[in-house]
């Protein structure tokens, strides 16, 4: 199975590209990770909803084949890092693939969100983009690293 982080925008500080590298990086061979970096579409006077539905077309453009669409939206549901273990588990278990979707500055369109089989939020809180990647890579190796029973989580 594999994970692919399909996330609009393409420029992040060096901080946020090593630290989702080296979360990649720490990830099971059976729970591999992908981050595709999706252009961003410029928003110069464009509406919200044209600019989502031009990002769209790109991140499902590049979404794998088959795969469970999983995305990261700020009305979806929260969960704990045990939870989203036991969900990895249940992904592994199923050998789909999966893409995690991370809209841009305005979300992710209707359309993603419709065809969508999960509809996560990584918090409340408004978080830049980087951070949310760098957060959602940190916390699929956690998830993985509970799998695998190393005491990486603390309950």
């Amino acid at each position: 199975m594999k994970l692919t982080l399909l996330a609009v925008g393409d420029k992040l500080p060096a901080w946020a590209e090593a630290a989702c590298a080296e979360y990649v990086k720490r990830m099971p061979r059976e729970a591999r990770v992908e981050i595709v970096a999706v252009k961003a579409e410029k928003r110069t006077g464009l509406p919200a909803e044209q600019v989502k539905a031009a990002e769209a077309s790109r991140l499902l453009d590049r979404c794998p084949k088959g795969a469970l669409l999983v995305a990261l939206d700020e009305h979806g549901r929260q969960v704990s890092t045990r939870e989203l273990g036991e969900q990895l588990a249940g992904w592994m278990a199923s050998g789909r693939d999966v893409a995690l979707l991370i809209g841009g500055a305005d979300g992710l369109a209707p359309e993603i969100l419709a065809k969508a089989e999960l509809r996560l939020a990584l918090s409340r809180l408004t978080l830049p983009h980087a951070l949310a990647r760098v957060l959602l890579a940190e916390q699929l190796y956690r998830a993985a690293s509970l799998l695998a029973g190393h005491p990486y989580h603390r309950d």
